[in-house]
């Protein structure tokens, strides 16, 4: 019984590696000589590829998140760069319009002096206002240069674009200047500006003792009646009176008038220099006669 059983026992594995053998050599003789598939091998195919497509899909998520999050890194950084190269540039360009401007300003005032000393021979002291009091009962300015600059009472400031005053009181280090625009003619404190117009120097005169508050106009007055002063002429220090040197620009004729009496002519003068933004002035000084 033993050995019937061995027998059928062998004779099973013997049949299952013949069939196996056969089933082998069944399908390399289908795939050798046919081109198409079988029912069989396109469901195994297409089981196959469904499979696939279901752990490829997700990994190709995962993989192309892993891929944007190190995009977002990449462009990050580089925006950071970007924020520093346009920060820099907006510095440099500042800074490139502040000194732009600077040089444009000192060469228009290193112009203006080289033509003043040409005309008169003036010497110009270049000082910074350090200080504006807003007293309305002494508007007045402080400037940094003092006695040992070679500053004096009754020099004239100006700027670059026309008369600013006049130093009314000198210390060690610094003065103070008296502007223009705290002329009045019921002060003894006011001198007065002895005026020409531009090209007509020798047939134009007048004076200049008052300031409008309310209009921000300049008052000349004794203007005689055949004087050919005119609307839009530049009006000018004559020099006379010992006081403001000749030829520093005051303003513009903006109107003129008969005057109280009939006898002279006022003028409505329009003042050249900007009282807003005064940083720097130049003060005259006169050579020894």
């Amino acid at each position: 019984m033993i050995e019937l059983y061995r027998l059928m026992r062998n004779k099973r594995l013997f049949m299952l590696m013949i069939g196996f053998i056969l089933f082998i050599a069944v399908i390399g003789f289908s795939l050798s000589d046919r081109k198409g598939l079988t029912w069989p091998e396109k469901f195994i195919g297409d089981t196959a590829a469904t499979v696939q497509q279901w752990f490829y899909t997700p990994a190709g998520y995962i993989a192309g998140f892993f891929h944007d999050i190190g995009n977002l890194r990449t462009i990050y950084k580089e925006n950071e760069q970007l924020r520093l190269t346009v920060a820099a540039y907006s510095r440099d360009k500042i800074n490139y319009n502040f000194t732009q401007k600077e040089n444009e300003r000192y060469k228009k005032e290193l112009e203006f002096t080289e033509a003043q000393k040409k005309l008169y021979d003036y010497n110009y002291l270049i000082a910074q206002v350090v200080a504006i009091s807003n007293d309305p009962y002494n508007r007045t300015m402080r400037i940094n240069l003092g006695l040992r600059d070679g500053i004096k009472e009754n020099m004239a400031v100006t700027t670059v674009d026309g008369l600013v005053g006049i130093v009314s009181k000198v210390g060690e280090v610094s003065a103070t200047v008296m502007p223009i625009t705290e002329l009045n003619d019921e002060s003894p404190d006011t001198n007065p500006i002895a005026a020409t117009v531009m090209g007509r120097e020798n047939e134009s005169f007048g004076i200049i003792s008052s300031y409008n508050q309310e209009t921000n106009r300049l008052m000349m007055t004794r203007i005689d009646e055949k004087d050919k002063m005119a609307v839009g002429d530049t009006v000018l220090t004559s020099g006379l009176g010992n006081v403001y040197p000749r030829g520093i620009i005051i303003g513009t004729v903006e109107s003129r008038a008969v005057g109280d009496f009939g006898l002279t002519h006022t003028a409505s003068v329009k003042l050249a220099a900007d009282f807003d933004h005064l940083t720097e002035v130049f003060v005259v000084e006169v050579p020894a006669q």
